[in-house]
């Protein structure tokens, strides 16, 4: 992705390091690079230094005040009186890891943006969401933690099934995260560095990706001790702990690095039924633990460990709720027949004086609660470990990554009320396992052409099951307006509306209750750089993935409840072991001894009839009003068991995916570079059942172009990177209208019945221009600055779901969406951040910072409904404080959301997901 820095605007070497101290050297570099996994050769690493020792005396004359540019990582054994030193590069010498090299970021020929891990420190910006804030056009979806997800250029935020690849990839010290739900349930501390990269990648290293990938490095072991700390008291019960050190074992042969992070605070939303619920709390503990190895000039290894042990944090649920409209779009009235409103009328429901539709249910209470009785945290846990070896062998280098990583999630989630409809209103159950081996050849940078090459083999295991549990309040609320009548009646009627759903559990349908999913990945990559003239360089790249993915689901109930007499007698082929009736209750023909037996004992459950000597006389004596309301109870268990199937093996997706890429640069000069570039990706098919028939879903295919201009002026005090784009995706993996064959078969009427599930679009667009830069000019101040225009599209797309307001009788099954904006997709972005730092009293300093993210108004509905919009809005996090020079103690008050930002995270037509309020702390940190 970057280019090395020629040859011609290297400076001499004014020193030779011993071939000791060359690899101490390498290995302090390789602590802080940016990026991925270091593979430099031993010249290299001492270029590298020798350049940034050669900047920082160039710029910090020992009784000069430093200032604080945002960028370039000092080498790792920096003493702890260099911290200021470390931040006075000049903006032109930025480096990055982007194609496993340290190379200047105006050298990159491609859309790269930059965020150090002392930028995401002073703000306290640890979660994925935080740090996609600081960089230019990245954007991070609201969700839980497995369906949130990342965008790039206004991609990537529709589809989430277990088995599909996410569409920003996440690389974290190398290692290739290839679940969505990865991202999503850490705090990234002791980061070094986050990269954004921008266009489907893979040609280097690692995993493709189809959009882009966002890379994740934290602080490497070295060889000088250093440790710090950091505690944030502040609102809502927060109190976040941070601890890192490391140095010297056995000195010179072994270093570790050790880091611990605990997060703990309550939600700003309450739970009404049980109030040490909160929304959304923070509840996680993770540790990291390095050790270097380097027992000569020619290898090193990094051993790297981390865990999270599993915590709950309440994301799902964390919704305010509204009237649901009176009209549909086309002015007919709603069909409220199913509403809330409705169903919290019946009787059952109005008996509890406390809670009621109006004064409760909407708009939080007007004391901005939920009250849900069986919402739980939604837990999660994860471990890590990896091995990457480093062979130094002159000309070449060889890099080996050995990665395991596990994750674990549960849900348990409630359907919006105190009462006892749901113990589970549907949540997932996942393991997930990924074990990946990657092995890359890098030639020597200079001459006429460099190069790497190498495999990369992944294998994952996801096993999911969806769950879902009904309570003994289910019955009175999913029985429509004449069961519901009918039952509630009398006291029998009850006992069978209680009795209808209660209990009953499943491995529901959505969009299979079990999936064993299992993926391998092979692939080998070759990527060259040819130097054709001393400011021309050709950067050419090729790959090749063969994937090869399963799955096999099925949909069962897992127990029957309270009530196994009402069950049908099968369904789809599945034996349910009930009796046969229809609509009235009347027996059907054909009804088994032991079938009539099972009416029998229902006859004697709820109206006391006596057992006959002939199977079927009990229930053959009921009334008919009787036997009527036998049947609405077993039509309201019939309609909730839903879509049921046994082990069905869905056709797998195996198929080879090429990539490339074709990137000409020009270096006008030190200071301006000129690029162009092609890049192509593939992202594999998905093997997936819907509603218990194969559904297999097309690759997706990304042609990506792009143009742009990476300069340094005013004596590198302004740094402007900018370029033009143009994303076309064919073949998108989102949700989309397909037919229904289960129900289309169930049925036989001669219709067809449609449903939503992950599919393909035909074609979608994404075009724009991308501005990244930073100025450090004014004294004592550090500016940012990031900003895009983007215009993501479907161009073509004629089966999208109906969005709810369509719902109208005689609506066709979808709608042809073709032109619209993405959803998730802003057309403008924009992104400041500042840092002003001053010494006072001495040896002590003062400092501000702030980081303004912005973005116009975008729909927050994956259908596209008007409801949906969420207004332009901007959030501004702040820090003021005071500390030593050396970093040895500081405190500042840090606010987060600073202007209290109120525009809603997700909006839908009669519910949305409100915004985190301002909050406020403390944070005490230093350097021991």
């Amino acid at each position: 992705m970057t280019q090395h820095i020629h040859a011609a605007y290297r400076p001499a070497l004014p020193f030779r390091l011993s071939p000791i101290a060359a690899t101490l050297a390498g290995i302090a570099l390789l602590a802080s690079a940016p990026l991925h996994a270091a593979d430099p050769t031993v010249s290299e690493l001492q270029a590298e230094i020798a350049r940034l020792k050669q900047i920082i005396a160039a710029q910090n004359p020992a009784s000069a005040a430093p200032a604080a540019p945002p960028a370039a990582p000092a080498p790792a054994s920096a003493s702890a009186a260099e911290p200021a030193q470390e931040e006075s590069q000049t903006l032109g010498e930025v480096t990055v890891r982007s194609r496993n090299r340290l190379e200047r970021l105006q050298d990159v020929p491609l859309s790269v943006s930059v965020v150090t891990g002392k930028e995401l420190d002073r703000l306290q910006a640890t979660d994925i969401k935080s740090l996609t804030q600081r960089a230019a056009n990245v954007s991070w979806n609201q969700g839980n933690q497995r369906t949130a997800s990342l965008s790039i250029r206004g991609v990537g935020k529709q589809g989430q099934t277990e088995a599909q690849d996410p569409s920003v990839g996440l690389i974290v010290d190398g290692v290739n995260y290839a679940y969505n739900a990865l991202s999503s349930s850490y705090d990234f501390t002791d980061v070094d560095a986050v990269e954004v990269t921008r266009g489907p990648q893979g040609t280097l290293l690692g995993k493709n990706t189809s959009v882009g990938v966002v890379n994740v490095t934290t602080r490497r072991p070295a060889f000088t001790p250093d440790a710090s700390y950091s505690l944030t008291i502040g609102q809502q019960d927060t109190v976040l702990g941070r601890f890192a050190a490391g140095g010297p074992i056995v000195d010179g042969l072994l270093a570790y690095r050790a880091s611990l992070s605990v997060s703990k605070g309550e939600g700003d939303i309450k739970n009404a039924y049980n109030k040490d619920i909160t929304y959304t709390n923070k509840d996680r503990v993770s540790g990291r633990l390095q050790f270097l190895l380097t027992p000569d000039p020619s290898f090193s290894a990094r051993i790297a460990l981390d865990a999270q042990p599993r915590g709950g944090e309440t994301y799902n649920g964390r919704t305010i709720n509204t009237p649901t409209p009176a009209k549909y779009a086309n002015g007919t009235d709603t069909n409220l027949s199913t509403d809330v409103s409705t169903r919290l009328a019946r009787r059952w429901f109005t008996q509890q004086s406390g809670y009621s539709y109006q004064d409760d249910f909407l708009y939080g209470g007007g004391r901005n609660v939920v009250n849900n009785d069986n919402q739980r945290p939604l837990v999660t846990g994860s471990n890590g470990a990896s091995a990457e070896l480093n062979w130094y062998l002159g000309t070449h280098n060889i890099t080996s990554i050995t990665a395991y990583k596990d994750y674990h999630f549960n849900a348990t989630n409630d359907e919006g009320t105190p009462f006892d409809v749901h113990r589970n209103a549907g949540g997932f159950w996942n393991d997930y396992r990924q074990v990946s081996q990657e092995l890359r050849l890098s030639s020597a940078p200079g001459g006429f052409v460099d190069y790497q090459t190498g495999i990369f083999l992944m294998k994952v295991d996801n096993q999911a099951d969806y769950r879902r549990e009904w309570g003994n309040d289910a019955g009175a609320w999913y029985a429509n307006r004449d069961q519901y009548n009918r039952l509630d009646a009398n006291a029998a009627g009850r006992y069978l509306l209680q009795n209808s759903l209660d209990r009953l559990q499943m491995s529901f349908n959505s969009p299979a209750g079990v999936q064993d999913i299992r993926n391998k990945s092979a692939a080998i990559f070759a990527q060259a750089n040819w130097h054709l003239s001393e400011p021309l360089t050709l950067t050419t790249g090729i790959r090749a993935t063969h994937e090869n993915r399963k799955n096999k689901g099925h949909s069962l109930v897992n127990n029957y409840g309270n009530a196994a007499e009402l069950n049908p007698v099968s369904v789809n082929g599945v034996q349910f072991g009930g009796f046969s009736s229809d609509s009235l209750g009347q027996l059907r023909a054909g009804n088994s001894a032991a079938q009539l037996g099972v009416a029998d004992a229902a006859a004697n459950k709820y109206f006391g009839a006596p057992a006959g000597a002939v199977p079927g006389s009990a229930y053959a004596g009921l009334t008919d009003a009787q036997k009527r309301q036998v049947a609405d109870a077993k039509a309201i268990r019939l309609s909730q068991v839903g879509v049921v199937f046994n082990d069905t093996e869905a056709a797998p997706f195996k198929d080879t995916l090429p990539a490339f890429v074709l990137s000409p640069s020009y270096k006008f000069s030190k200071d301006l570079t000129g690029y162009a570039s092609w890049q192509y990706g593939e992202k594999a098919g998905i093997s997936q059942l819907t509603n218990g028939v194969s559904n297999l879903v097309r690759k997706e295919k990304t042609n990506a172009f792009e143009t742009g201009l990476k300069s340094a002026l005013f004596e590198r005090q302004l740094l402007i990177n900018a370029n033009l784009f143009l994303m076309n995706i064919k073949d998108y993996q989102q949700a989309v209208r397909v037919l229904d064959v289960y129900t289309t078969g169930l049925n036989n009427d001669g219709q067809n019945y449609f449903t939503t599930a992950t599919g393909n679009v035909p074609k979608v667009q994404a075009k724009g221009l991308e501005v990244d830069g930073a100025y450090n000019g004014i004294k004592n101040v550090t500016l940012r600055f990031a900003g895009a225009y983007t215009d993501a599209k479907y161009k073509e797309f004629k089966n999208s779901a109906q969005p709810v307001e369509n719902g109208f009788t005689g609506a066709a099954p979808y709608r042809d969406v073709s032109g619209e904006q993405l959803p998730g997709a802003s057309k403008v972005t924009l992104n400041l951040g500042a840092d002003y730092r001053v010494p006072v009293w001495g040896n002590k300093e003062f400092h501000a910072s702030f980081n303004t993210a912005y973005n116009s108004r975008y729909n927050s509905d994956n259908t596209l409904s008007s409801y949906g919009w969420i207004g332009a809005s901007s959030i501004t996090d702040l820090a003021i404080g005071l500390g030593t020079r050396s970093q040895s103690f500081d405190v500042s008050l840090l606010v987060k959301n600073a202007f209290g930002n109120d525009a809603p995270l997700t909006r839908t037509w009669n519910t949305y997901t409100p915004a985190v309020p301002r909050w406020l702390g403390v944070v005490v940190s230093g350097k021991l």
